[in-house]
């Protein structure tokens, strides 16, 4: 038997001589540092080891994600009609809008709006609640909050366990303003948690109260509610005031969802919701971004939401078939698929 050690003098591995009971194999101690690849354990250590396995395919599962995509992205379709077309382009979890849901209503029930999602193998991951006025200090809070209820109510019906709204505002505020915002955002957590679902805001660069990534953590750190989280946008990210290492700000479980979208190459002044482009098509560097979502534990759906009429317009089948295409090469370059 033969003992190799660090250059610090520690015993990194056994090496076993082969003989009648054995043959040559070396058994691996920890050091405290880096645990070794899998490749150099022995068959009766990594039988014996369990646990360690368990391990093993929990780390090399973190950061995967899935692709899904908003129904803003085919609004003209209707509700079934852009569930129908995706749902045929192979897209299995959708992010779905009370406006659709609201139109297909008036003609049908909300179970057949269930059942729609069932019957096509669909799952619903997030919605948009449609509500504004929840985050910032406004006149109108108490009725929006009776909305973001109603809603709440409404979508957990369906399976949804995620709700956002944006913190579109073009109001003036002071800094007390933002004290109120994050008891605001305790407040909306509290009414989402009565409905098992968890609350996301989600900032917007033309926003006058929350328009960048800080701010939000900011917020919802100081909110300090289980039910309440941030939701990342790719293309308010990358097209507003924020910069790559901001991204080194955020803590394992911070970003309940991710909106996942492209920036053109052209002034950021004249970017507006109709610029937005499939990712792949832009100029965002979305493969690093998707790196450090992964780092800090992101492992859920990358939904894309577009604006422009020629998507919104076209047939749902098309438009998922080349966003799945051109999303998933992104996804498969950075590893997270």
């Amino acid at each position: 038997m033969a003992v190799v050690r660090s250059a610090s003098g520690r015993a990194l591995e056994v090496r076993h001589r082969p003989g009648p009971q054995h043959p040559y194999r070396r058994t691996v101690i920890p050091s405290g540092g880096p645990q070794p690849s899998m490749t150099i354990l022995s068959r009766r250590a990594i039988l014996l080891t369990p646990v360690a396995l368990i391990t093993t395919r929990a780390v090399s599962a973190a950061g995967k994600m899935t692709l899904a995509i908003h129904q803003n992205t085919s609004a003209e379709a209707g509700y079934r009609k852009s569930l129908e077309g995706w749902s045929r382009a192979g897209i299995k979890y959708v992010e779905l809008t009370s406006t659709l849901l609201d139109e297909f209503l008036k003609t049908d029930s909300l179970a057949s709006a269930r059942r729609v999602l069932t019957d096509l193998g669909l799952t619903p991951v997030s919605a948009a609640c449609g509500v504004g006025g929840l985050w910032e200090p406004n006149p109108n809070r108490a009725a929006s909050l009776e909305n973001f209820k109603k809603r709440c109510e409404m979508f957990a019906t369906l399976g949804l366990d995620h709700i956002y709204s944006p913190t579109a505002t073009t109001q003036k505020f002071t800094l007390d303003d933002y004290k109120t915002g994050a008891d605001n955002m305790r407040e909306v957590g509290e009414i989402a948690r009565q409905f098992s679902m968890t609350a996301m805001a989600g900032f917007v660069r033309t926003s006058s109260f929350i328009s960048t990534l800080t701010t939000l953590l900011q917020m919802t750190r100081a909110a300090a509610h289980p039910n309440m989280r941030a939701l990342f946008d790719c293309y308010h990210f990358w097209s507003g005031l924020n910069k790559l290492e901001d991204l080194d700000l955020i803590r394992p479980g911070e970003i309940g969802h991710v909106h996942f979208q492209d920036v053109p190459d052209m002034p950021r002044e004249l970017l507006d919701n109709t610029t937005r482009f499939i990712p792949g098509d832009g100029v965002s560097p979305l493969t690093t971004i998707l790196h450090k979502l992964a780092d800090k534990g992101y492992a859920g759906p990358l939904s894309v939401e577009l604006f422009l009429p020629k998507f919104q317009q076209g047939d749902p089948f098309e438009v998922a078939r080349e966003i799945r295409q051109k999303a998933e090469g992104v996804m498969r370059r950075a590893r997270v698929m």
